[in-house]
This record gives structure tokens, sequence and C-alpha cells, in this order.
């Protein structure tokens, strides 16, 4: 007799349950399905075997990264160990609602496992009555423990995306398409408008930018002189051009225009102006960034095509999953299954087609071109996705490959082998990457010096703050210097001044410390030599 077990993942910990019975054949009939919303008639159906709660927010973060992943957790099979019977009559079958964590289960634990059908419908009974199945779980408890799973999960999902460098260059062709059509809306808006004022102007200066640019600098046609001319040529590059613009304000046929108006040209003529100024910055940005990234498909198809073919493939690892024949046509889907549905003609080559490759080549030879080129963008992109050190070689050699295909087709001169050529390339990004780790090694030498040097810093300056304090709650003082050699001889100097007879000078008040050193010479400094004591004697008598 096969007895059959269910395993349910919830956020509050892992519960298994005991089919007691079930209809399997009439499961889909109303009145079946009504027996799972009832909770007194599921209860019938279905017993609690066992329930491990998660210790912590962590252990639940890992169980439920785990089971995403189609691995089985230790605190899983410890679980399962010891609550599953496993030996007796009664063999036991595990029901679970991810196919993938149940072929885990199988081989770890050899179990016989089933999923869809019955072990669905009973799920979903569990899922609905869970809190009062289990004791001690409430439905408010259950909410907050799914609902703090929930933003934790997605935290660490953002957090370890390894996609995150894709992401930057997505969101950077998305901008950068979007900056194109707004500048070329806004200096249509342009043209339109100033040309009310120098309609001549229009057929001189054909470009979008520099057409902003000169409005600006021009404003009213009728002020506009030959001291000018030099701004102008500065702007459009083109003395002839800078003259033929200057003849035309002369005889101009546009019609006056008000200070007011010109104004509000002139400062819609600067965002303008501006916005082009930042496109270039953005693409200089993801020039850097596919660098990076992509190095390879970067140097083998450009930056703008190969960000387009990240962008389309929503990653640069889905990208290097891709087959030749799918990269080919990327971007031609809706190309693709008109084709298929009418059998017509399918498409030969989708975002690729922007390359330089394909418009260089033949009529009859695009396809062909395409075809190579395809495959060789899923090489490089293959190897970008899955280097440890990105470098640029492997897509140098494939854009010599697709150069020597397209000569081939042209002159008919055989290309190098791909065997021959991968070797080369192979030993080359050896030698490169050789030299990043040695750079990349020097920078954490460098790095870890300057954090010791710091630490060591940090540390002297706590040990010399924490002296400073233990003296002072001690009490104890720090003794001043001595007084240098110099303010000794001028004491000395002194001591004989005053045997003169000459006006001592008032003495300074001291500290103790220096009145006990300067007492020796000050009990000395009064007595009178013996000569002087004999004329006094003389005199008296």
């Amino acid at each position: 007799m096969v007895l059959l077990h269910v395993l349910f993942e919830h956020a509050a910990g892992y519960a298994l349950f005991v089919v007691k019975e079930v209809e399997e054949i009439g499961m889909l009939l109303p009145q079946v399905e009504d027996c799972v919303l009832n909770i007194g008639k599921f209860n019938g159906m279905v017993s609690l075997a066992a329930f491990f709660p998660f210790k912590s927010a962590q252990a639940a973060l890992d169980n439920i990264n785990a089971i995403s992943e189609g691995v089985v957790h230790a605190d899983l099979k410890l679980f399962l160990e010891t609550n599953l019977p496993i030996g007796g009559k009664k063999k036991a079958m595990l029901g679970v609602g991810d196919a993938k964590i149940g072929g885990a289960l199988q081989e770890e634990l050899g179990l016989a496992i089933q999923t869809g059908g019955v072990v669905a419908e009973i799920l979903r009974g569990v899922r609905l009555h869970f809190h009062s199945l289990v004791k001690g779980l409430t439905a408010q408890a259950a909410s907050k423990a799914q609902l703090g799973l929930g933003h934790s999960y997605s935290r660490a999902k953002v957090k370890f995306n390894v996609n995150r460098s894709d992401n930057m260059i997505i969101q950077s062709i998305a901008l950068l398409d979007q900056l194109d059509k707004d500048i070329n809306t806004f200096s249509m808006r342009v043209r339109e408008w100033y040309g009310y004022h120098f309609p001549e102007l229009i057929k001189i200066v054909t470009d979008n930018s520099t057409y902003c640019k000169m409005a600006q600098l021009i404003g009213n046609r009728k002020e506009l002189s030959e001291e000018s001319l030099e701004s102008m040529e500065e702007v459009v590059m083109d003395s002839a051009k800078a003259q033929s613009i200057l003849e035309a304000s002369r005889s101009s046929m546009g019609m006056d225009i008000s200070p007011i108006d010109l104004i509000n040209i002139e400062r819609f003529s600067n965002r303008v102006v501006s916005l082009a100024a930042y496109r270039l910055e953005l693409q200089e940005y993801l020039h850097s960034k596919m660098g990076q990234v992509a190095p390879n498909l970067a140097a083998l198809i450009g930056d703008v095509v190969g960000a387009r073919l990240i962008s389309h493939a929503g990653s640069l690892t889905n990208l290097a999953k891709y087959p030749a024949s799918t990269v080919q046509i990327l971007g031609a889907e809706k190309a693709l299954f008109r084709a298929l549905k009418t059998r017509g003609n399918t498409p030969k080559y989708g975002l690729i087609f922007h390359s330089t490759f394909i418009g260089r080549a033949a009529a009859k030879n695009k396809g062909r071109i395409s075809r190579y080129l395809a495959n060789k963008c899923t090489i490089a992109s293959r190897i970008d996705a899955f280097s440890d050190v990105p470098t640029c070689v492997f897509g140098d050699k494939l854009r010599d490959q697709v150069e020597e295909r397209l000569s081939f087709y042209e002159t008919g001169e055989a290309p190098r082998k791909n065997l021959d050529v991968m070797k080369e390339a192979v030993i080359q990004a050896g030698e490169v990457a050789a030299e990043i780790k040695i750079k990349l090694a020097k920078k954490e030498k460098k790095r870890r010096k300057r954090e010791k040097k710091l630490a060591a810093l940090s540390t002297g300056d706590g040990e010399e703050e924490a002296g400073d304090a233990e003296a002072t709650e001690n009490g104890e003082v720090k003794k001043k210097k001595k007084k240098p050699a110099t303010e000794a001889v001028q004491m000395e100097e002194e001591a004989p001044a005053a045997e003169n007879g000459d006006t001592p000078a008032k003495k300074k008040k001291k500290r103790k410390s220096e009145a006990m050193e300067v007492e020796p010479v000050a009990e000395e400094a009064p007595e009178t030599p013996p000569t002087e004591k004999k004329k006094k004697r003389k005199k008296k008598d």
C-alpha cells in the first residue's frame, strides 16, 4: 500500500501532510472542489504529520533560495529523513509542487516523487487553510512571515544580480534611442519656428545640431555683420558657408521678429544644443561600459549594435544562450512570423543589419554574410559572458575573419582556417590576461599598504589620546623643558649688575619648579666681595 505525503514550503517553515483519502478520478467535479474549499471537509482528507519552523529570517531566506535553485537544503533533508516513513509495509510517496525540487529530492533521498494532478489540488487547499491546520499559527502571523520573506528574497535577488552591468547598458541604449528621436523632433521645431525669420538658413545648414547653434548665434538676422564671420566659421567649420549665410541674411525674404519671440527661440535652441551635447557624453559612457562588460562583442560588431542585441535579449547571459540562427533574426520577429503565416520568404537579418559588414556586401551575399556574422556574434557573446578576465583579443580576431570572408565573396581569396585563428587568439588572450592580472595584483598591494598605514596612524593617535587621558586622570603634570643656555647666560650677567649698585629689574613671577632651581643662585648673589667691605670700614673711620 502506498501512503501519499505532501510537502508544503511556507515562509514560517516546512510542513508535511498525510493524505487520508482523495478522489483522483472526480477531482475536477464541482462537488469535489468544494471539499477543498471547506475547512471541515478538508480536515477529513488531510492531516498534519510534522512541522519544522524556521529559527530565524536568515534561515528562511537560505531555505527559500535553495528551493528556488532546485537544491535540497540541509534543514529540508533532516526534516524529511526524520518524519517520512521510509521502511515498513507502507511505502511512502512524497508529493511536491515543483518538479525541479522533486527531481533533486529523488536523487538525494531516493524517494518516490509525485507532482501535478491530485498533489496540486491538495497543495491549493493547504495553502488556503494553512494557518488553521498548524496549531499556534494565526493568519496575521503567517501573512507577516510571507511579507518579510518576500521583501528579503527580492532584496537579495536585486543585490546579487549577475546582470547588474547589463542593466546599465540596456538603460543607456534605450535612452540613446529616445534622445535621437527627441533631438530630431525638437530640431525640426526650431527649423520651423526660426524659418519664419530666416528661411534661407535651412538650405545652407543641413545638420540639426549645427542649425540650432547658428540660430542661437545669429538671433536677429538684421544685426548680422562681417564682425561675426569668425564665430560663424567656428560653428559651421567652413568659411564659404559662413559667407553665404551672411549674404543670405542681407537679402532674406523672412518676416521681422519681435525680441520676446527671439528670446524664446534662443532658449529653446539652447536646450536642443545641450541635449545634443549630453547625447555625445552618453555615447562615450556606453562605449566605456561595453568595453568593460562585452569587449569582444563591441570590437566585432560595434558598441551600439552590440548594446541593442543585449537589450533585445534581456541580458548578456541570455544572448550567450541563443543559437546563431536566433541571433541572426533577432529584432525581426514580426517579419518572421508573418512569413511563416503567409508561407513567404523568411527574413535574412534583424538588428545585425545595422553593422557595416552587411551594408558593404553585395545583394546576393547579404544573407550569407549575415549568417556568418551571427555565428561570430554568438561566439563573442559567450566568451564575454563566461570569461574571468575580459579582453577584446577574440573580438578583433573574429572581426578579421569576417573581413576575410567578405573579401572571399568578392575576390575569391581563401580565408584562414578558424582553428589557426583561434590558436593565435588563445595565445594572445593569455598574455593580455596575465598582464591585466599583474596590474590588478599591484593595485591590490598598494591598496593594502594604504590601509595598513591608515590603520597604524589611527592606532597611534588612539594610543596618544589614551595616554593623555590617563595622565590627566592621575593628576600628573608634565614638567616643562629646562631653559636654554642663552637664558642662563643672561641671568649670570644680571648678577654682577646688581652688585655694582645698578637698579635691578623687577623679578617676574615664576612657577614653583623654576623657583626651586633659581634659589641657590639668588642666595649667592647678595654677597659682596672683600675689597668693597674694606672701603666701607675706612670711610667710617
